[in-house]
């Protein structure tokens, strides 16, 4: 019998998100389905910032590019001032409602 071949292709969000609608989608949708784990929202915005373009980004907050790639990685743990510094270079906004 002949062994099938199973062929991958790395996945990376980031080429997928083009507009700022779906962006702040992506990232709504990371918070919904986060279940209190910021981990999976740090990587939505991780692969936002890849999108918009890393260095931009750092250049509109005041963070350095390798620190922005540091904290918004999988094992990245950035404070709250600087998700809410990304988010504003970004153009989203994050918001609350009542469940």
């Amino acid at each position: 019998m002949k062994k099938k071949i199973l062929r991958t292709h790395h996945y990376d969000a980031s080429s997928y998100l083009r507009s700022d609608r779906e962006c702040a989608l992506y990232l709504g949708a990371a918070i919904d389905e986060s279940d209190s784990d910021a981990t999976l929202v740090v990587a939505a915005l991780g692969d936002i910032a890849r999108a918009r373009g890393m260095m931009n980004l750092a250049r509109e907050t005041g963070l350095t590019r390798e620190g922005l790639y540091k904290a918004l990685s999988p094992d990245g743990n950035p404070s709250f001032a600087t998700v809410m510094k990304v988010c504003k270079a970004l153009g989203l906004k994050l918001h609350t409602e009542a469940v």
